[in-house]
């Protein structure tokens, strides 16, 4: 298991977060960028640089074009029926919010997920994107300490 470090490069965050965006290119000024990505930077950016930082991440339960990261992360479970309600939800939750559903999955089968998107859509629009974007953050953070 890694240690956080001090400072991370743009390619580097990109690829925690699965694209570049402003959030990564402003964390990579840090120190202790995922460190200070909560509490400091994405209380400072642009409504519109938080929802493309999540939109730059692959929807859960999607089915192709995953990094190999992210294939791994949401695991293999692939009940058709799960798989089709995760994309109801997702585009119920899209629809709603305007941004792209994200959760820490942390190993978790795609049927519990199913039950926290059905909670998260009921969230008032602005703390659901607080939500997303710290769920966002714990997932980079994992992925760094897991490689």
């Amino acid at each position: 298991m890694r240690e956080l470090p001090r400072k991370l490069s743009v390619d580097e965050l990109a690829e925690l977060f699965e694209g570049r965006t402003r959030l990564v290119e402003l964390l990579a000024e840090r120190d202790d960028p995922l460190g200070a990505a909560v509490d400091e930077v994405l209380v400072t950016i642009r409504h519109k640089d938080k929802v493309a930082a999540l939109n730059a991440h692959p929807a859960i339960g999607q089915r192709a074009g995953l990094s190999a990261r992210s294939a791994a992360e949401q695991g293999s479970d692939a009940d058709p029926a799960v798989l089709d309600e995760l994309a109801r939800l997702n585009l119920a939750y899209e629809d709603r919010f305007g941004f792209r559903f994200v959760v820490f999955v942390n190993r978790r089968p795609k049927a519990e997920i199913l039950e926290i998107m059905r909670e998260r859509i009921q969230n008032p629009p602005g703390a659901e994107l607080d939500t997303a974007c710290r769920e966002l953050v714990a997932i980079a953070r994992d992925r760094w300490t897991r490689t």
